[in-house]
């Protein structure tokens, strides 16, 4: 397959960005059959905004005690009674089997 240069619009900012012929080969190897949206600046303020590998950047934590082990541990949402909380190790047990 042969790809060209195209001149895309970003939905965020309007800006006129090149999806270049070496960006298409790579999203068809990957198996990827969308076009990108957005320009890399607004890529990359948008990746800068979601939540980093070790969870949830900039989210209301609540203090817990995990029903499991007994540990205290932070949780990104507030526990409610008659419900049990895990510690971030115990849920991934938990969730293996």
């Amino acid at each position: 397959m042969s790809f060209a240069d195209k001149t895309l619009q970003c939905v965020d900012c309007g800006a006129d960005f090149v999806f270049t012929a070496e960006e298409q080969e790579f999203f068809d190897s990957k198996g990827y059959t969308n076009e990108p949206k957005r320009c890399l600046t607004c890529r990359r303020t948008r990746r800068s905004q979601k939540p980093d590998g070790d969870g949830f950047q900039g989210r209301q934590m609540y203090s817990a005690l995990c029903a499991q082990c007994g540990k205290d541990c932070e949780v990104p949402f507030e526990p409610r009674d008659g419900r049990p909380v895990y510690c971030s190790d115990c849920f991934g047990r938990l969730r293996s089997r």
